[in-house]
């Protein structure tokens, strides 16, 4: 089970109950291909937590938001990170890090990673495209790589990086009722912070990848009626 030390100073929670359920044509795997091929105007969302970083430039970084089919539907895959690491240590992520010298592209770092946390290797991604860059409050410009997983699907996690895989249905996470913003009071008297959450059963889905699950459900509405 993965909560937040926030949670004592939490000063209210935002829903977006109100916006409207994506239509199911949308959650399919023809649309998610096809939506990437297109040029639509849309607006990514952020809560403006890169003001957090004092350093000078950001760290370039790259994760994979991996989909995959099911027989009951499309899932999405998670990780729970080892509680040891210095960034994001217990929190729930997408498999990703940040860029390296060897790498060509964002995609490349997203697949890289992706294969060395979990032991998915590229031949069975499908890269559908990207989000924008999302800039985190611990100094990362990260880049969000969609793309489908095809089976067989052979997980096999680093130990070192990840303490657990699990799936989330597609549905729920791009169902606005189930979107959150919260608002925290630091308890050193650093002032208070907004970020996206996503519970979902034991899972604390919350900042940067709550986020950016956020700004995917965007993608995906954009040019629906309001």
């Amino acid at each position: 089970m993965v909560t937040t030390s926030f949670d004592p100073q939490l000063l209210a929670i935002h829903s977006y109950a109100d916006e409207p359920v994506l239509p199911s044509v949308r959650l399919s795997l023809d649309f998610l291909r096809h939506r990437f091929l297109q040029d639509i105007l849309w607006s990514p969302e952020n809560t403006g937590e890169s003001s957090l970083f004092k350093g000078k430039a950001f760290r370039p970084a790259s994760v994979l938001i991996p989909i995959i089919a099911r027989q009951h539907g499309l899932q999405v895959l998670l990780t729970q990170r080892a509680a040891h690491l210095h960034h994001h240590g217990g929190q729930i992520s997408f498999p990703g890090g940040r860029v390296e010298a060897i790498d060509i592209s964002a995609e490349h770092t997203a697949l890289r990673e992706t294969q060395e946390e979990i032991g998915l290797v590229e031949s069975q991604i499908e890269v559908l495209g990207r989000l924008p860059q999302y800039y985190t409050g611990t100094g990362f410009s990260v880049t969000p790589v969609v793309g489908l997983v095809h089976p067989p699907y052979e997980f096999n996690s680093d130990p070192f990086e990840v303490a657990s895989i699990f799936e989330v249905p597609l549905s729920f996470l791009m169902d606005p009722r189930h979107h959150q913003r919260r608002q925290i009071d630091f308890p050193d008297g650093r002032g208070s912070r907004s970020f996206y959450a996503m519970p979902y059963q034991d899972y604390f889905i919350w900042g940067a990848t709550a986020g950016m699950l956020r700004n995917l459900f965007h993608f995906l509405s954009a040019d629906l009626p309001e």
